[in-house]
């Protein structure tokens, strides 16, 4: 691919020479040639920008440089190292915040991957975070139809993660002959819980009129797979849709729910505050006593109890759909303690139940290169062409 330009605007407060060693690490991980250039005021970005393939600008907080991002500048992904909520990129770009200085390495990675793997973005919903990204293995527009994957983004709930941190399986899964539906949806912090449940069964739902446009969906064959905190809303979905009889809009069927890494207890996830309280938060409620908790038949007046209780997997066990459990042993040991009590309970609930737990960080899952990823595809590509 031609070479990836990163711009650093003025005021952007960070080290150059760590901001140069990220860049230069980044380029030789993807192979690709690349080079950084401090822009010193909106007009050199703006020259810098329109001459360019393939762009990354830090924006810094410099007016004029920001009045940039809703331009039609064409695919460049902005990155602000500090969260910044709401703002819009115009046509054809990207916005990515709220990662630190580490969001270089994430434009970077989305730079390439966007000129590399081509997708449809499609939008289910008129709000701007209710779309997903359409990947088709090659021959599959007017071919045969080909199987699904349906990838939910994880980060906890916040909104400073977002679907781009699925695109190493999105390229994976499509290289295997997969249609994949990279998920993405409003968070909780932002938008409250029950916007993002909604979100991620419109998502769903809207693969019947994706496979009506794009007439190569096998939407008898879905897998939905989720990422960490995108696990618990992955299960959760799955779960919904086998109480409404496996139906997603009338004809898609999720014959696969698949957890990687996934924060699955979120009773527990909330009394040991991963993550800085993430559960409670994105909730909007803390995790009932435990007596509420375990009582059949949580009382009516106990709407916390009734949010877990529909929202955690491992209270919804039997889910009444296939699972495949993927966890990594170098992981946070509680999302370990999560997975294999999810996977026991909805075993000996009944549910059809695989376990795979391998020596893996909380990253390695979703890596394509990686021995757990390697055996999770294996057992996707089993679930779906059989």
């Amino acid at each position: 691919m031609s070479e990836v330009l990163v711009v650093v605007g003025p005021g952007v407060v960070a080290d150059a020479a760590l901001l140069q060693e990220i860049a230069t690490r980044e380029f030789a991980t993807l192979g690709v040639s690349g080079t950084l250039v401090h822009a010193r005021d909106a007009s050199h970005v703006l020259s810098l920008v329109n001459g360019a393939a393939s762009a990354v600008v830090l924006p810094g907080p410099s007016d004029e440089v920001r009045a940039l991002i809703g331009r039609p500048l064409g695919a460049v992904v902005w990155v602000d190292v500090e969260r910044a909520d709401g703002v819009m990129a115009g046509a054809g770009a990207a916005h990515l915040h709220g990662r630190g200085i580490s969001g270089l390495a994430w434009g970077i990675r989305h730079a390439v991957h966007r000129v590399r793997h081509p997708s449809r973005r499609i939008a289910y919903g008129e709000l701007p975070d209710q779309w997903g990204e359409l990947y088709l293995p090659g021959g599959a527009e007017g071919g045969q139809a080909v199987p699904v994957v349906v990838l939910v983004h994880g980060g906890y709930w916040r909104s400073i993660w977002a679907a781009d941190l699925m695109e190493p399986l999105c390229a994976d899964l499509a290289g295997r002959g997969f249609a994949v539906w990279n998920l993405e949806y409003r968070r909780p912090d932002l938008h409250g819980w029950h916007a993002t449940t909604a979100d991620v069964a419109a998502g769903l739902a809207a693969l019947t009129t994706i496979s009506e446009a794009a007439a190569a969906l096998d939407l008898g064959k879905v897998a939905v797979v989720g990422h960490s905190a995108g696990a618990q809303l992955a299960l959760r979905a799955a779960a919904d849709r086998a109480a409404q009889s496996g139906a997603l809009g009338g004809e898609a069927r999720i014959v696969l729910a698949v957890s990687l890494a996934g924060v699955l207890d979120l009773v527990q996830g909330d009394r040991r505050r991963l993550s800085s309280g993430a559960v409670g938060s994105a909730l909007g409620a803390p995790a009932p006593a435990p007596a509420a908790a375990s009582a059949p038949g949580h009382p009516a007046d106990d709407e916390a109890a009734r949010l877990y209780a529909e929202s955690s997997p491992l209270l919804r066990v039997p889910l009444h759909v296939r699972q495949l459990i993927v966890q990594g042993t170098a992981d946070d040991l509680d999302l370990v303690d999560f997975s294999r009590r999810h996977a026991r309970a909805a075993e000996e609930a009944g549910d059809d139940v695989t376990y795979v737990e391998m020596p893996a960080d909380h990253f390695d899952v979703i890596h394509p290169g990686t021995p757990i990823w390697q055996s999770t595809a294996r057992a996707i590509v089993s679930a779906l062409r059989h």
